[in-house]
């Protein structure tokens, strides 16, 4: 077994409890309500800005041109297609994606930027892609998911956000071959930190559309809608 099928098996709580989450289920169901899907968008523009950088220092840590040249694909994808899933939530709810960005980050999704910032600045590169790979792992999942439960046709609401995540070749794949490379290498400290810098990702992952489908917000400000 590798390690990152390792890792899954480990975290299939996790999993299994975003499969179910409402926000998650709504995407499926074609049923969403429109405040969770506003500050769901705004929320994650910021948080993708956030996870191209992290590339960046990902790739300022790689050893290799080979790693250079993967961190740098990953930030073309960010970067320009994941606008795509966006743009969907968008137009479901009728409002311009330009309208939903530049927001501050809710608690959580700060929260989550801020552990992935830890691993990056002070952890090596294997903690780095381990709380990095839970989000692109978990979104493939859901995509897969979503398609086995409901199997979604093309006049389904949300049909572009479930089929562009359930792509078999997302970088998910690829990302799991990195840190199976990496584990190979790694004592059995660093692999407790690598396990520790995962499970916490899935965790916040989980988080995010709870904050999401609420409308989180910081204490003592008003939840306001575009």
């Amino acid at each position: 077994m590798t390690f990152t099928k390792q890792l899954r098996e480990e975290n299939n709580d996790v999993f299994e409890a975003i499969f179910k989450h409402p926000f998650v289920q709504g995407i499926g169901k074609g049923d969403v309500p429109k405040e969770a899907l506003i500050h769901y968008v705004k929320a994650d523009y910021e948080y993708l800005t956030a996870f191209m950088h992290l590339y960046g220092v990902a790739i300022s840590k790689a050893s290799s041109r080979e790693e250079i040249a993967f961190f740098n694909k990953q930030i073309d994808f960010v970067l320009n297609s994941e606008a795509h899933p966006h743009n969907n939530f968008c137009d479901v709810i009728g409002i311009g994606y330009d309208e939903l960005q530049r927001y501050p980050l809710p608690p959580t999704a700060d929260h989550y930027v801020k552990h992935m910032m830890y691993h990056a600045y002070n952890g090596s590169l294997g903690e780095l892609v381990a709380a990095l790979l839970p989000c692109p792992w978990t979104y493939f999942a859901i995509g897969k998911e979503l398609i086995r439960t409901y199997n979604p046709q093309e006049d389904h609401p949300f049909y572009e956000w479930i089929s562009f995540y359930a792509d078999p070749g997302i970088v998910e794949l690829e990302m799991r071959k990195q840190l199976d490379g990496i584990a190979e290498k790694a004592n059995t400290d660093e692999i407790a930190r690598i396990k520790d810098a995962f499970r916490k990702s899935c965790l916040l992952e989980l988080s995010f559309w709870e904050m999401a489908y609420t409308c989180e917000v910081w204490p003592l400000e008003n939840k306001v809608g575009v």
